[in-house]
């Protein structure tokens, strides 16, 4: 991608100080949001409105300030304020976040995400693609094996996210069943019962943050932990959301969890379907989410491999002996189930055709 740098300037027609300071917002909020979402810097005199950034994303926040000064049309005379919902709706259509992270990947650009501690880098193709696809889409699936890196780089994002002020908080979220254990019969209060469950989210977030500042947000909410079941009812707006171990969650748990994600936000879901603790006989939602919804826009998929693991590297042989195990522990379930059905055929037939006997046997004596 070009690191060109354009200046593009318009006049608002028909100039109104009204609709003007609609379009702006309180403290122009409006603008600024605009500024963070697209990386550009807008400045206005009067109507005369200068934006100044890279040429296809000053190109977009040109074209959206049009649009919404449009919207500030007056309705039955009175000037309607334009909401943070508007805007949200209006970068999205314009394409262009997706624009800029396809260019910039399709070009060769090295993914990465900078930290106050450091720099994240991923480390095989597939996290690369991960890291894109959470960029450019609202929910993101990230699906695979232990150590492939689908936390840790959900967590990354969040915080990228949180210091480029394009989200308002972090939201992190697990459901609390977990080798047979239920929330209700765990010891302590809330967060002591959830701690444990979002241990690998906090220790992600202390790697990238440090401990005293995770600390604070927590205190003000900017972070925030729960589990699932606490989600209920809720509607998450400015805010990037990560549910974790997703594989535990039943079907109605997962569509109550995509359903609360609001306007400007994203939502992360991770989880890995050969490590699925609910009770027998029911459905994990990850594994129903997989079916019902690859082909809906503004979703994304990844499935990560053992090639993906980059833990110590016994991790990855420990992950792919599973596999291969699992492989074979499939085709030898299937060799049973068949060889039962067919038993099951022949005695059926056998029944049958000693039934057959017996009647003929009967009809001969009768014939007698």
């Amino acid at each position: 991608m070009s690191n060109k740098i354009v200046t593009l300037e318009i006049d608002l027609e028909p100039a109104n100080n009204h609709r003007l300071s609609s379009l702006c917002g309180p403290f122009d909020d409006n603008i600024k949001h605009l500024e963070r979402r697209l990386g550009v810097e807008i400045n206005y005199r009067g109507n005369h409105f200068s934006i100044v950034g890279q040429p296809h994303t000053a190109s977009a926040a040109l074209d959206i300030v049009k649009r919404l000064y449009v919207q500030t049309a007056p309705v039955h005379g009175n000037i309607p304020d334009i909401e943070p919902e508007q805007i949200h709706l209006e970068v999205k259509e314009s394409g262009v976040l997706e624009q800029a992270a396809e260019v910039e990947f399709s070009h060769g650009k090295e993914v990465f995400i900078k930290t106050k501690k450091g720099v994240i880098k991923p480390r095989t193709p597939n996290q690369a693609q991960y890291l894109m696809n959470i960029v450019t889409h609202d929910i993101t699936f990230g699906v695979g094996p232990a150590g492939t890196g689908k936390t840790y780089l959900a967590v990354a994002a969040a915080v990228d996210a949180l210091e480029r002020q394009e989200i308002r908080r972090i939201l992190l979220t697990r459901p609390a069943v977990e080798a047979g254990e239920k929330l209700g019969f765990l010891p302590g209060d809330l967060s002591q019962k959830v701690d444990p469950y979002l241990r690998p989210l906090y220790d992600a977030l202390f790697e990238m943050l440090g401990f005293e500042r995770v600390e604070k947000l927590i205190e003000r909410n900017v972070i925030e932990v729960a589990p699932l079941a606490y989600m209920r009812g809720r509607t998450l707006n400015d805010a990037f959301i990560i549910l974790d171990e997703s594989q535990n969650t039943t079907i109605e748990q997962m569509k109550m969890f995509l359903t609360r994600i609001g306007f400007n936000s994203r939502a992360v879901i991770t989880g890995d379907v050969t490590q699925i603790d609910l009770p027998r006989g029911a459905k994990s939602g990850l594994r129903h989410a997989i079916e019902v919804l690859s082909e809906v826009d503004d979703i994304s998929f990844n499935f990560f491999l053992a090639d993906d693991v980059v833990r110590h590297p016994v991790v990855a042989r420990i992950v792919n002996a599973y596999e291969k195990w699992e492989v074979q522990d499939q085709k030898e379930k299937k060799a049973i189930d068949q060889r039962r059905r067919q038993e099951r055929e022949e005695r059926e037939a056998k029944l049958v055709a000693d039934a057959a006997l017996q009647s003929q046997q009967q009809s001969q004596l009768v014939s007698k």
